[in-house]
């Protein structure tokens, strides 16, 4: 397969995605050509630098880059040859089976959903974050490409979060449950309440690709037995934004405790493993990118302050996502939706 890698995008480019290139090359045979679109000077550079040789890698060159601070669509319009969007095209030509970027996500949202539109049956395309859980992964959908969802755009979201927790993350009957502000049927806005009866009569045709566990709070992300929660693109990116800076925030305040005397530094010492493992849980990195589910095509959208690790995370999630063929899945499940129309 042949993966297109926007490797001007993230707030450390390109060389955090050179590097992870070269070590994903390393992991994944199967990977017959990885394309780096950015500026050819300075990628040839860098790959010298990073001693990256190998005759799967072939430079696209791209003149533009979109910064983290400008308007998505603003740049579909004035950065035609930006690295995301070159990259993105690589996929509409074929060229490419997946394209990953770690840079500005309303650009990589908007040049998927432009240049490669959405499957059918798919009206706008979400993005699923992968959240640590006691149980495995958690993901949450959307994450921010949809502020503005309809409540059928989470029945799809659910079917496609479903299909995605099966064929990738090995879930054999996914658990979904429907963000809310209480577990009881009757919680929650206009907005959930009707896509809670949507969800209920899909599973109600003995068809749904998951079992509806009803509605959830934000608890259940961490300590609930679910494959997928469900919610607009406004209220999933503040609640990954959130967690995130909750952890950072933890993580410092536990640094500052430990100082405070030789003997709480002796015990952070002694636990150093357990803390060791507990980071690379959490950590965004261990799980590299969020799959944008509902284009016609395979987009990975990575962190914008990705590591070395996190872009080689984010190429074996586009791996698997191809090798697993998840949108035929998914095109395959949404076929269901014409069971409650």
């Amino acid at each position: 397969m042949n993966i297109a890698l926007d490797a001007m995008g993230g707030d450390h480019a390109p060389l955090v995605n050179i590097h992870g290139a070269r070590e994903a090359l390393k992991r994944n045979s199967n990977i017959t050509k990885l394309f780096l679109v950015g500026d050819e000077t300075t990628l040839t550079k860098e790959c010298s630098k990073a001693q990256l040789k190998d005759t799967r890698i072939e430079i696209v060159h791209a003149q533009d880059v979109v910064e983290m601070h400008e308007s998505a669509t603003k740049t579909l319009r004035t950065k035609r040859k930006s690295s995301i969007a070159i990259a993105t095209g690589l996929v509409k030509t074929g060229d490419a089976d997946a394209v990953i970027s770690a840079g500005n996500t309303g650009a990589a949202v908007a040049n998927a959903t432009l240049k490669l539109r959405t499957l059918k049956g798919v009206e706008r395309a979400g993005i699923s974050s992968p959240f640590p859980n006691e149980h495995g992964v958690c993901s949450l959908l959307d994450a921010g490409a949809n502020p503005e969802a309809k409540p059928e755009h989470l029945l799809a979201y659910g079917i496609m979060g479903a299909v995605y927790a099966k064929h990738v993350l090995g879930s054999a009957k996914p658990r979904v449950g429907l963000m809310s502000n209480g577990e009881e049927d009757e919680k929650g806005t206009a907005f959930t309440k009707e896509t809670f009866q949507l969800l209920k009569a899909l599973e109600a045709t003995g068809k749904a690709p998951f079992e509806f566990v009803g509605n959830v709070e934000g608890h259940d992300l961490f300590g609930t037995k679910l494959d997928v929660i469900l919610c607009d693109g406004f209220t999933g990116n503040i609640i990954l934004k959130t967690a995130e800076a909750t952890a950072k925030a933890m993580s410092k305040w536990l640094k500052v405790e430990f100082k405070r005397s030789p003997l709480r530094a002796l015990g952070a010492a002694m636990s150093m493993g357990a803390f060791k493992a507990v980071k690379k849980r959490s950590s965004y990195e261990s799980y590299g990118g969020s799959p944008l589910l509902g284009v016609n095509g395979v987009c990975i959208i990575s962190h914008g302050g990705s590591s070395a690790l996190a872009m080689q995370n984010a190429i074996r999630v586009a791996v698997e996502s191809v090798s697993q063929e998840v949108n035929p899945h998914i095109e395959e499940a949404l076929t269901l939706l014409g069971e409650i129309s």
